[in-house]
């Protein structure tokens, strides 16, 4: 018989305007209303998770919509590119945050309990 919409979400953890939200990007299809609803299958359940997983990746929707395309087909190398890519954006984030942390970490060593100077962590902060 199929699914409803809440239903759909529940079982991808998401909610109902989640759903819809995937719908209007094209993401997701929209069936048709049978008796006045509409009734989602498993392989609507499949690309909802297929979704959700790529985003858990760090994919953009674009990128999605690209994976979603080559998971009807066998388009290896495109999809490889793909993840390869992501995986430079990744790297880079990666880096840029071990930076912010370890900056940080210096500023809080610097801010010494009881010190009449201004703290360095706002100093730092402050322009």
């Amino acid at each position: 018989m199929g699914m409803t919409i809440g239903k759909l979400a529940r079982s991808a953890g998401v909610g109902v305007e989640t759903v819809r939200f995937y719908q209007r990007k094209g993401l997701l299809g929209t069936p048709d209303r049978a008796g006045g609803i509409r009734r989602y299958g498993d392989e609507d359940a499949r690309r909802l998770a297929f979704i959700r997983s790529a985003q858990q990746a760090g994919f953009t929707l674009e990128e999605i919509g690209e994976l979603i395309a080559l998971d009807s087909g066998h388009d290896h190398a495109r999809a490889r590119e793909l993840a390869r890519t992501r995986i430079d954006k990744l790297d880079r984030q990666i880096d840029a945050l071990v930076r912010a942390r370890d900056h940080l970490q210096r500023l809080a060593r610097q801010c010494e309990p009881g010190q009449t100077a201004p703290c360095p962590i706002l100093a730092a902060f402050d322009g």
